[in-house]
C-alpha cells in the first residue's frame, strides 16, 4: 500500500484529497505547511506528495527544491496542487522538480489518476 503526504494550509483540501486517496487503497499523512512536511518526510519518506504552493513558513516551492535535492526522497513524486494556474506557475513548478501540476478547483479523477500513474511508473 502506498503512503501519500497531503501537505496543504487547508484543512478542508487536505480531507477531500485525503478522502479520495484512501478510497483508492492508499495510505494518508498531513502536514499543514512546508516545515511540518519536512518533519514528517525526515520521520518517514512517502512514496508520493501531494503539495501546496502557497502556504505559511515554507511554500510548495522551497518543499519541492528540498525534497527533490535530498538524498533519499530525490525520487519521490511530487504533485503540485495550486489555485495558481498560469502557466508561469506550472512552468516554475516543474523548474523545481514536480512530476505533475493539477490546478484548483480539480476534478477528483484527475487527481486519483495522476497519484496513482505517478506511483506506478515509481515502482
Amino acid at each position: 500500500m502506498s503512503t501519500v503526504l497531503i501537505v496543504d494550509d487547508s484543512s478542508t483540501l487536505r480531507e477531500m484529497i485525503s478522502g479520495l486517496l484512501i478510497k483508492a487503497g492508499m495510505t494518508v499523512v498531513e502536514a499543514n505547511d512546508g516545515t511540518e512536511a519536512q518533519e514528517k518526510v525526515k520521520a518517514s519518506a512517502p512514496d508520493l506528495v501531494v503539495l501546496d504552493i502557497v502556504m505559511p513558513k515554507m511554500n510548495g516551492y522551497d518543499f519541492c527544491r528540498w525534497l527533490k535535492n535530498n538524498p533519499g526522497t530525490e525520487d519521490v513524486p511530487v504533485v503540485l496542487c495550486s489555485s495558481k494556474s498560469e502557466e508561469f506557475d506550472r512552468y516554475w513548478g516543474m523548474k523545481q522538480g514536480a512530476d505533475a501540476y493539477i490546478a484548483k478547483p480539480f476534478r477528483p479523477t484527475e487527481m486519483v489518476e495522476t497519484v496513482k500513474q505517478l506511483l506506478r511508473s515509481r515502482a
